[in-house]
């Protein structure tokens, strides 16, 4: 790559803000939602969307210069399959994500990540004089956005993690800090004879029944609201932890995962759901992902000797790993 071409590679990286922006625009305003049925005019969609229509012309047009639309005569516009991962209505919806990533006091925490860098510490809490936990806990509406992301993404994992590991022997399969139970169901859903406990903050698990209704799972799972730094429910021969140790410093992990070892049965699994981060030089998604971990709840993306260490401190030894896809490992342990 010659010096030009390098320089202008560099320029794209610089300016992916603005594309990341405007991407979350149109997740917000429901554009892909709009043109699932067929192409629109920029006019019909600024007036289905109560916005300026010189505005969203500029919006949808700039989108449709690196292919998330499709520009045609007269201003026409129409999905294209990259787009179509911004409708709500498919397993794979990048919608919750995009607009939960272009919220306000998420794009101010990364802007402080120079301080993170500089000191270590976590730039939410620096940007916004709290954790990012207790900032959602007190704005309701932004809590509901995170959710809605969450269990969207759970929703675009589940299939590769169900495909990936035999949860059949289990009998009471328990996701810790699960959500609004969207992987739960889905592995009651594979597994008729099974059943499951979800337990998260009162909060997440109020909004669980619709999601458990919705899959003819809800007479086979018990919904359980509590703190997993005191104690999680016993019961369970496989505990399931998805996106959650990547959260926390090493500390309040080998206190959550103490918690789960002494709710476990002795021949009991415990399942850690994450990213594993690759060699050097490959992985970005992982490790642009531990950046957003460094910036937002103060946790960390870890190697594969990195949670083999973590969880012999809390009293598991890993007895496999297996790779789900590009965003998730499950690493299976046993209680010692």
């Amino acid at each position: 790559m010659d010096e030009r071409t390098a320089a202008a590679e560099l320029q794209k990286m610089v300016n992916g803000f603005q594309v990341s922006q405007a991407v979350c625009v149109a997740a917000t305003l429901g554009i892909a939602d709009r043109l699932k049925d067929g192409k629109r005019t920029s006019g019909e969609l600024a007036a289905l969307t109560n916005t300026h229509p010189q505005a969203l012309y500029r919006l949808l047009r700039a989108l449709a210069s690196v292919g998330v639309f499709h520009e045609a005569e007269d201003r026409f516009f129409s999905l294209t399959p990259v787009g179509g991962a911004l409708r709500s209505d498919v397993q794979h919806s990048v919608a919750p994500w995009a607009i939960l990533a272009g919220r306000p006091y998420f794009r101010q925490a990364w802007s402080d990540l120079l301080h993170s860098v500089s000191t270590g510490e976590n730039a939410f809490r620096h940007a916004h004089g709290k954790g990012v936990w207790e900032y959602r806990a007190e704005h309701p509406e932004e809590s509901a956005i995170f959710d809605r992301a969450m269990t969207a993404m759970s929703r675009g994992v589940a299939a590769a993690v169900i495909a990936a590991y035999e949860f059949r022997p289990f009998s009471v399969v328990m996701d810790v800090a699960g959500g609004q139970g969207a992987l739960l169901a889905e592995i009651l859903c594979r597994n008729p004879g099974q059943r499951g406990i979800l337990f998260d903050q009162p909060q997440v698990v109020a909004k669980a029944g619709p999601v458990f209704d919705a899959a003819g799972v809800a007479d086979r799972c018990d919904i359980v609201a509590g703190d997993f730094f005191v104690s999680v429910p016993e019961g369970a021969d496989a505990i399931v932890l998805k996106w959650i140790l990547h959260d926390w410093d090493d500390d309040t992990n080998i206190r959550i995962l103490k918690t789960c070892r002494r709710a476990m049965r002795p021949d009991g699994k415990l399942l850690v759901l994450e990213s594993i981060l690759a060699p050097p030089n490959e992985g970005a998604g992982a490790k642009f992902g531990d950046l957003n971990m460094l910036v937002m709840p103060g946790g960390q993306e870890r190697t594969a000797e990195e949670f083999e260490l973590l969880l012999a401190a809390s009293d598991f030894q890993v007895a496999n790993i297996v790779e789900a896809g590009p965003r998730i490992s499950i690493i299976e342990a046993e209680p010692v």
